[in-house]
């Protein structure tokens, strides 16, 4: 089975993370031969890409509502061509236009569902009035068609909410849930929280507004008034690591919260801490939770609708359904100073990080290659 999984570029981040793991397990397969194509030479990965057969094709559509599309795809297509896949995988909207503007029905297509895209919204009265929900709609409308001039598709969901979404916003389309994986013996160790005598939080995740990092400096505020030995690492970058920074200082936290950069070793972070708190407004799964739960570590996390697959309340972690961080700050002392229930947490959280492996994960993908 020949294999083409596309995205525009290979930044830090969940998706570009997972299609690389993806990719590394696919070429294991004896019967699998797969290749990646990006739009850019831009990759924060090379540690992953090393074995990789990786394509540079610059690629880009400007799609307009009054004037001509401008397609440059020319390349992408003979490379498509070239390659003959039997599947065709996208990740990320940049990718789902760009691919699909090119003629390729002999493969079978499939579109990873990363998120929620909003582009996919349905028609609605204020879709007439607001500039940004036409454009999405208009591009909507082209997928539609050149969805149907490839011979269909298949989106990949990545959560009983992103499911639910995409049922709704691509009801006449095969809609398949798969959730995301991890390499779980990557994260994978002994959680001896004993070791510890500082309370070690950690948050993994571009610096947003959405990722909502500014939530846990307030958090960590209400520690310090409490009188609490701890720290909090926020591990990542992104536009909001100035803004951040500087609360930081505001309130007096330097010794308290660190922020780290983007880093190669996530892992690293994650065994050197003891709780995972995450406060994104909205997840479509979540796999820094998931990849925290394989280190060990319970989850504090706000409501994010995705990740409320993540979370047995109580068991593997708990969810806090407001952004109040006085209560977030209460679940996190309570799951810290129970050491019996801590140690309990952590490894009923390894055990179900463990169904989210990737190789079984491939296998499930592989079968939905092959019948859908």
């Amino acid at each position: 089975m020949r294999i083409l999984h596309i995205i525009p570029r290979l930044r830090k981040g969940g998706a570009e993370r997972l299609c690389l793991d993806i990719c590394n397990q696919l070429q294991k397969r004896d019967d699998v031969q797969v290749r990646l194509i990006t739009f850019s030479d831009e990759n924060h990965y090379p540690f992953l890409t090393e074995n990789l057969d990786v394509q540079i094709i610059p690629a880009s559509v400007q799609l307009s509502i009054f004037h001509k599309n401008v397609l440059n795809i020319d390349a992408l297509q003979k490379a498509i061509e070239d390659f003959a896949p039997d599947v065709i995988h996208t990740h990320l909207f940049e990718a789902e236009i760009v691919s699909h503007s090119c003629s390729y029905p002999q493969a079978k297509w499939f579109s990873h569902c990363h998120d929620n895209m909003r582009q996919f919204r349905n028609f609605g009265i204020k879709t007439l009035f607001n500039k940004q929900l036409l454009t999405n709609f208009f591009e909507k409308c082209y997928l539609s068609s050149r969805y149907k001039a490839n011979g269909g598709n298949t989106f990949i969901a990545i959560s009983h909410n992103t499911e639910q979404y995409f049922h709704k916003t691509a009801r006449h389309y095969d809609v398949q849930l798969l959730p995301n994986a991890i390499d779980y013996e990557k994260f994978h160790r002994v959680n001896d929280q004993q070791s510890s005598t500082k309370l070690r939080l950690v948050n993994v995740g571009s610096l947003n507004t959405n990722k909502n990092q500014i939530f846990l400096i307030d958090v960590a505020r209400i520690l310090a008034d409490k009188g609490f030995d701890f720290d909090l690492k926020l591990v990542g970058g992104g536009q909001d690591y100035s803004m951040l920074q500087q609360r930081v200082e505001t309130l007096g936290l330097q010794k308290n919260v660190s922020l780290c950069g983007n880093v190669d070793n996530v892992e690293d972070y994650l065994h050197e801490s003891d709780v995972y708190v995450h406060s994104s407004l909205s997840e479509a799964l979540g796999l820094t939770i998931i990849e925290a739960m394989a280190a060990g570590l319970p989850v504090v996390t706000l409501d994010g609708r995705g990740n409320r697959d993540l979370i047995v309340q109580g068991k593997n972690g708990c969810m806090v359904y407001e952004q109040d961080a006085e209560q977030f700050a209460d679940r996190i002392l309570e799951i810290w100073n129970d050491k019996q229930k801590y140690q309990e947490m952590s490894v009923f959280a390894q055990e179900f990080a463990r169904q989210y492996d990737i190789k079984p994960y491939v296998d499930r993908l592989l079968e939905l290659y092959k019948t859908n």
